[in-house]
């Protein structure tokens, strides 16, 4: 998975948003105005920083080489994917998961359009 497979992924959730940050270097995706995935497009190595539960990340860090503590970001909360380390699928269901987390945390009536899309 490349960074524009992960970029046309990433829009196909319903009400997936971006924006460039930092004079086009980095790439913001976001749920209800909350991010939920960063991409540095000019990276040596291709990542995205994605939110994580903090036990998840913890344990995905131990089991995986290409999941680390995301770079100038709570490391607690927010993980680095390495693409060229990691599974497609296993790339698409973190950004899922992410965008989910993100997502319970908005008001009510987003998470319930959010919810019916998701069909």
């Amino acid at each position: 998975m490349n960074i524009e497979d992960v970029r046309t992924f990433t829009l196909s959730l319903h009400e997936a948003v971006t924006e460039e940050l930092f004079a086009g270097h980095w790439i913001s995706f976001r749920i209800g105005g909350k991010w939920f995935l960063l991409m540095q497009l000019d990276a040596p190595e291709p990542r995205v920083a994605v939110k994580m539960l903090p036990e998840m990340a913890a344990e995905l860090r131990e089991r995986y080489d290409g999941v680390r503590p995301a770079y100038h970001m709570n490391k607690r909360h927010w993980s680095d994917l390495y693409l060229n380390l990691l599974d497609e699928d296993f790339v698409r269901q973190c950004i899922r998961e992410s965008f989910w987390l993100v997502a319970s945390k908005l008001p009510k009536g987003v998470r319930e359009r959010l919810a019916g899309s998701e069909k």
